[in-house]
């Protein structure tokens, strides 16, 4: 909730001053779902849906937003000596319950991952911080900047896997009321004139300028 609140109280004041810039803290387990995370990417992905809906209403007051999705980025931070739980990348993570308790359960897959990572991820926290900087003084942001090789690679793996199981399924896609299947497609009105459907109306999105105030939104970056 902490994301929604400061884009409450901050949100006011862009629209005043005509402009302005968030830099909103997602992670790639807002575009994929991650075994053994599976609350934290809930509050990710709800937190891509917001933004990405929020940019419509905005458009018209100039101000933008820009999610940005770190990968496996490598802690700069010394070890936490005094940690009730072990911690694995930023995580706590608890003992598995019985079920789950088999060291080759998928439900242990984010914890096998980081613990064989350890601190060797090849992105740096230094390096995507200066990339986030450059990012808030650029005039046409993208609406999503991904942090990392490993956030290209498993998004676009994931992007890939939606279109093959749209193709996969497409038969499917298509559900009709079966009344309609006899009808013809072009109705006839009653002036014996064939009726066209209206052209389907395009959303312009104008172009923005530069917007000079900023509000950097962290909601738990998937630092591991």
């Amino acid at each position: 909730m902490g994301t929604v609140h400061i884009i409450q109280l901050s949100l006011p004041y862009f629209r005043e001053q005509g402009a302005g810039r968030y830099l909103i803290f997602s992670s790639t387990s807002g575009a994929l779902g991650v075994p053994g995370l599976g609350p934290y990417c809930a509050t990710k992905y709800a937190v891509e849906g917001m933004i990405e809906a929020m940019l419509y209403e905005i458009d018209a007051f100039n101000i933008k937003a820009t999610l940005v999705e770190p990968g496996l980025v490598r802690r700069d931070e010394p070890d936490w000596a005094f940690r009730p739980l072990p911690t694995w990348g930023h995580f706590l993570i608890k003992p598995p319950s019985e079920p789950y308790s088999d060291p080759s359960s998928p439900a242990l897959h984010a914890k096998r991952m980081v613990q064989w990572l350890g601190d060797k991820q090849p992105t740096s926290a230094i390096k995507c911080a200066e990339l986030v900087w450059q990012l808030a003084h650029c005039s046409y942001p993208p609406l999503r900047l991904l942090l990392g090789s490993y956030a290209i690679e498993s998004i676009r793996d994931r992007l890939r896997s939606i279109i093959e199981e749209f193709e996969d399924w497409q038969h499917l896609h298509h559900p009709a009321d079966p009344g309609l299947d006899n009808e013809e497609d072009g109705d006839d009105g009653e002036d014996g004139e064939d009726t066209e459907p209206a052209p389907k109306k395009r959303a312009d999105q104008s172009a923005m300028a530069d917007g000079t105030n900023v509000v950097k939104v962290e909601s738990d970056v998937d630092s591991t």
